[in-house]
């Protein structure tokens, strides 16, 4: 039987591992996965959230190797996402808890996802609860990032259960943040920003200072994915901050796709001539890379330059596809251009241009469009766009 992690007097972990998860909707999760849930022995045993629904088993071997389920009293639910809430309807059927906490965004939402009367109680910021030796208080994190998250808050343990906020997708046995190796849970961390909490960042920002005037300041912070923060839980909140502020630094990204490599060549001269300023540069092909580690890249970066082959008279569909997805995540502050080759219509990439523009991406030059395979020429105005975009990324950054 599995087994629970005790993180503290009261709390453990009776979550999941997802070590095969390797796509999150659209996000491509290399790393896997956990699925946190955990459950507090105060004098009313508290559930606080749960797992996808294929991973119910596991959790409730977790639970009974510490208590038994149908002890449970009370289960809060802070995120109504399936793969927290998944096992939900399933975990109250079998425990039959007395209180069921939600939002009131999380009741609507889970309406909708079970279709059936879950007897829940909608709680609000500022509500408290009595578990018995201990307090939950809660905060609404709307649209952190759907418009039903919460934070439960363990007031005399100073743990708080952030849900999605502060975590990642990054499977571990090892269960706290200085178990785990930094070079890896940084970029895994970023990567999770990057890809599911920029579109957001004005309301981390404004959320970050209403904890802060809360006078919120825990011990340890316990996300919904990935480890729980122990050792310094304020180095995630400060990397929240850092990459919310969505501070250009000085790199740039190029992701282009290529037919018969013409565009290619058009892509490395541009990044030799960004390179040349001093400015760090990412050349991502999309035949090569995925849409989720554009958005990872992306980041930090003051610039993203994309280019094109011309496939019947489109864009070429790599590139619709990572730019639909840019844009909903709504990155701020960037420079850019568009280039391709082309046989005989050249409007697609004026048209890449313009996309650009929709996702307000500053313009620094027209499209630069070649016919066919690009000349000596046509490259020297390849890396003279680099050079230029360096420059302007240089001098944004003074």
């Amino acid at each position: 039987m599995m087994q629970a992690v005790k993180i503290s007097e009261k709390v453990y972990w009776v979550g999941a591992i997802d070590w095969n998860l390797r796509d999150f909707h659209g996000y491509a999760t290399h790393r896997g996965t956990t699925y946190n849930a955990y459950l507090i022995l105060s004098e009313k045993p508290t559930l606080v959230d749960t797992v996808k629904k294929e991973f119910y088993d596991e959790m409730m071997q977790r639970i009974r190797s510490v208590i038994d389920p149908k002890k449970i009293q009370l289960i809060i639910s802070n995120h109504s996402e399936l793969d927290h809430s998944g096992a939900l309807a399933q975990t109250i059927a079998a425990v039959e808890p007395q209180e069921v906490y939600v939002s009131a965004m999380g009741m609507k939402d889970l309406m909708e996802h079970f279709h059936q009367d879950l007897k829940l109680k909608v709680v609000k910021t500022g509500d408290r609860i009595d578990v018995g030796g201990d307090t939950i208080s809660f905060v609404e994190a709307r649209m952190l990032h759907w418009p039903d998250s919460m934070f439960s808050y363990l007031e005399k343990e100073n743990i708080l259960f952030s849900n999605d906020v502060f975590g990642m997708h990054y499977a571990t046995d090892r269960l706290f943040d200085d178990e785990n190796d930094e070079h890896l849970w940084i970029s895994e961390a970023e990567k999770y920003y990057a890809n599911i909490v920029l579109p957001y960042s004005d309301i981390v920002l404004r959320f970050l200072d209403q904890v802060k005037q809360m006078g919120l300041s825990p011990r340890m912070i316990a996300p919904d994915h990935g480890f729980i923060w122990r050792k310094d839980p304020a180095r995630i909140v400060a990397l929240y901050a850092k990459w919310a502020a969505q501070k250009p630094t000085q790199k740039a990204v190029i992701v282009y796709d290529t037919m018969w490599g013409s565009s290619e060549k058009m892509a490395r001269q541009i990044a030799d001539g960004i390179s040349s300023c001093g400015v760090q540069v990412r050349l991502l092909s999309m035949h090569h890379n995925d849409r989720s580690e554009v958005a990872h890249a992306l980041l930090d970066s003051a610039a993203l330059i994309v280019g094109t082959p011309v496939l019947n008279s489109q864009i070429f569909p790599s590139l619709a596809d990572v730019l639909c997805y840019l844009k909903g995540l709504r990155k701020k502050n960037l420079i850019g251009v568009a280039f391709g080759s082309y046989g005989w219509n050249g409007a697609p990439i004026d048209e890449l241009a313009k996309m650009l523009e929709n996702m307000h991406v500053q313009l620094v030059a027209p499209a630069l469009k070649v016919c066919f395979v690009p000349d000596e020429e046509a490259l020297n105005k390849c890396r003279e766009l680099g050079v230029n975009i360096g420059h302007q990324i240089k001098e944004k950054a003074n």
